[in-house]
């Protein structure tokens, strides 16, 4: 268990938020806090080669996007809406939540097809992600962009294709107005089809994360990725493995020119992410980050 997990436990969450001399010390500890408040565990999934590769962060002017780990390879491909024009790569955490979603629901019921209505609003404001306003237009655009997208995932064994050519989901995720109430006719359409590949390698290859982890992260987008490659990797480890800067930047660092910068960047997310996995054993030093065997992030309930 990190520091901040035994602080507040020893000393409570008042004598925390004391000590937190900047806003990111404060997220870190609402987060902590958040968790360990928790008197229910509910479960989430995703696939497996988003612990190994993620979507972008920010929006790109370039319509093809490549990631690589140590073993696998993502390619995503812009989409065009029915007059050509292209949509963009999906990106940020308003497209990750939508997705985790959609994968949860999937996984649980043992179902591609996906019931929307009102349940995928209620459990995106459940994530800290109410959709009103400018919010309403960021999720529709990246329920959008997730609708049209192709995405390929590659093994870097002798450049296996894992996932061929396909998409997150068959029609479209379209939303139909802004319901504030139970009353209110639903946000989203009543059903959506998960892309028949996409559904067999999530299937075959889930990681289960804890979806109160994902709310005490929030619209981070580079801590639910270091969240969610810690949910993958920890529990699998049977000793102390050593991941270097290099290999970090090249999985997590888009969009950052220089190793330095990233490394900032990485170390508050990282400590952020081990906030919402209190079991989460992780050591920092000069070479990169040291990973520990570990507890599951969340017991598959």
């Amino acid at each position: 268990m990190a520091d901040i997990h035994r602080l507040i436990l020893t000393h409570g969450i008042d004598e925390a938020r004391r000590q937190a001399a900047s806003a990111h010390e404060r997220a870190v500890v609402e987060a902590a806090y958040q968790v360990l408040s928790e008197e229910t565990e509910s479960i989430g999934f995703t696939y497996s080669g988003f612990a190994l590769t993620s979507l972008p962060h920010k929006e790109q002017q370039e319509m093809v996007w490549r990631r690589e780990s140590h073993n696998l390879s993502l390619v995503l491909q812009s989409g065009t809406d029915r007059l050509g024009k292209v949509v963009g790569l999906p990106y940020g955490s308003y497209a990750r939540f939508i997705l985790l979603f959609l994968q949860s629901e999937a996984v649980k019921t043992g179902s591609r097809e996906i019931e929307l209505g009102r349940s995928m609003q209620v459990w995106l404001g459940r994530m800290g992600l109410s959709i009103g306003g400018n919010s309403y237009r960021l999720v529709k655009e990246q329920a959008k962009r997730i609708s049209v997208c192709r995405l390929t995932f590659f093994s870097m064994n002798g450049d296996q294709e894992i996932l061929r050519n396909g998409g997150f989901v068959e029609g479209a995720i379209s939303m139909t107005g802004i319901s504030t109430s139970p009353d209110q006719p639903s946000l989203w359409q009543d059903k959506v089809r998960l892309d028949e590949a996409f559904f067999k390698a999530l299937r075959d290859h889930p990681v289960p994360v804890s979806e109160g982890a994902l709310k005490a992260i929030g619209p981070r987008s580079m801590s639910l990725d270091v969240y969610i490659w810690l949910a993958y990797r920890l529990h699998a480890l049977k000793r102390d493995t050593d991941v270097t800067w290099p290999a970090l930047y090249g999985q997590f660092g888009a969009g950052f020119k220089r190793l330095r910068a990233f490394r900032a960047q990485f170390l508050e997310s990282l400590q952020l992410a081990l906030a919402a996995y209190p079991e989460a054993r992780v050591t920092v030093n000069e070479v990169g980050v040291t990973l520990h065997p570990s507890r599951p992030a969340i017991a598959k309930l």
